[in-house]
């Protein structure tokens, strides 16, 4: 199968897995909350940013490398972290470590997957986030990261933007809870998928095992969140907490207002992470690349993390030039594994690169310094 034929864009990869998974699993990863107006938004204020198109530049090789947190990375982006993975594709967590540890590139394991950090070990490489919903017991929080450290996991990454649970009606359309409760229509989907079904009943039902290790009695009472059994309401002073116990890079994510990006630093993180949960949370705020030059001017000196929207390499470039040191996509490597498994990964690296590479040519770009002198700004 020649896949760049095939599948040349995430939209493809889109399509694809739509038709391998079952419908409750792809309303899971692709819905939004409310009428998924900020979805939107962060898609389409991305497509709204410019280059000039540049001319007579020579041979082009772009360099895409770049040093983040004192690590460096051939690329600069990698793998956001999506509650459930496993629940995309058998086995979906590891497939996606894995291949992002090929590449190498990040990949983030968040607290709500469907294994236990012990699992990935060996699939991480040197290239492991981890990503906490802060637990309200300092004892649990305290045992996860441990656990998380002890994997290999080397950046820690807390999330702060879910206050409480979302509608995400879609969702609830499509009776998703965790551990699923199966009724007719689940059964029928998942005997027109056999492929994505014969595969979860080898690799095992999806459950949110990390959680449940703490929360042994957990019901799926929950469509939204099911980790919430756990999940406390976390405040500055348990960031402050968290810096004290965490010794390796500590990063926030779900920032979106300058002050917040200043007294985060204040306290001793080491990177903002400009995101809105990819309007999975609330529909009613800003699109996410709307947020990030003012942090940026607001902390010029902070390492910057940025997703929501991103659908190709060319927001990846825009990202970069109002202000972002590096980006994670979280569909789109979901997209990848459901459409083609193993293979998927890898190949949604390439759609990436490739489509970096042609777009920095056509501004004349050859490398990631400058991109922000290269928009478009039309005369006031």
């Amino acid at each position: 199968m020649d896949l760049d034929t095939r599948f040349p864009a995430i939209s493809d990869l889109r399509a694809r897995a739509k038709r391998r998974i079952p419908h409750f699993v792809f309303e899971y990863l692709d819905s939004a909350t409310g009428r998924e107006d900020q979805h939107r938004r962060n898609q389409s204020a991305l497509a709204d940013i410019k280059f000039w198109p540049s001319i007579l530049d020579g041979e082009h090789v772009a360099d895409l490398s770049t040093t983040f947190l004192g690590r460096e990375y051939p690329l600069p982006f990698g793998c956001a972290p999506v509650g459930m993975s496993g629940i995309m594709w058998p086995g979906a967590e590891k497939l996606l470590a894995k291949g992002c540890s090929t590449v190498g590139i990040p990949y983030c394991m968040s607290t709500v997957a469907t294994v236990v950090p012990e699992t990935l070990a060996p699939f991480i490489g040197d290239q492991g986030w981890f990503q906490l919903y802060m637990p309200k017991d300092k004892e649990i929080r305290s045992d996860m990261v441990r656990r998380a450290k002890e994997a290999g996991f080397h950046s820690l990454i807390l999330t702060v933007d879910v206050p409480s649970e979302s509608r995400r009606e879609r969702q609830r359309r499509a009776n998703l809870t965790i551990p699923p409760k199966v009724n007719a229509a689940m059964v029928w989907s998942m005997m027109t998928h056999p492929e994505w079904t014969i595969g979860t009943l080898k690799e095992g039902i999806p459950s949110l095992k990390f959680c449940e290790d703490y929360a042994k009695d957990m019901e799926a009472t929950s469509v939204a969140h099911a980790g919430h059994v756990i999940r406390g309401n976390p405040t500055w002073d348990d960031i402050a907490w968290m810096r004290e116990k965490w010794e390796g890079p500590l990063l926030v994510k779900g920032i979106q207002k300058p002050e917040d990006a200043i007294r985060l630093m204040g306290l001793g993180v080491d990177a903002i992470w400009v995101s809105n949960h990819s309007g999975r949370q609330f529909d009613g705020g800003p699109a996410s690349i709307e947020c990030l030059a003012d942090i940026r001017a607001a902390v010029p000196d902070a390492p910057i993390v940025f997703d929501s929207g991103v659908t190709g390499g060319l927001d990846i470039l825009r990202a970069l030039a109002l202000g972002a040191d590096f980006v994670m996509l979280g569909r789109a490597f979901h997209y990848a594994v459901g459409a083609l498994g193993a293979k998927g990964p890898e190949h949604l690296v390439q759609i990436l690169e490739k489509d970096m590479r042609s777009c920095m040519a056509q501004i004349g770009a050859r490398d990631l310094k400058g991109l922000s002198e290269r928009l478009f700004r039309p005369a006031p």
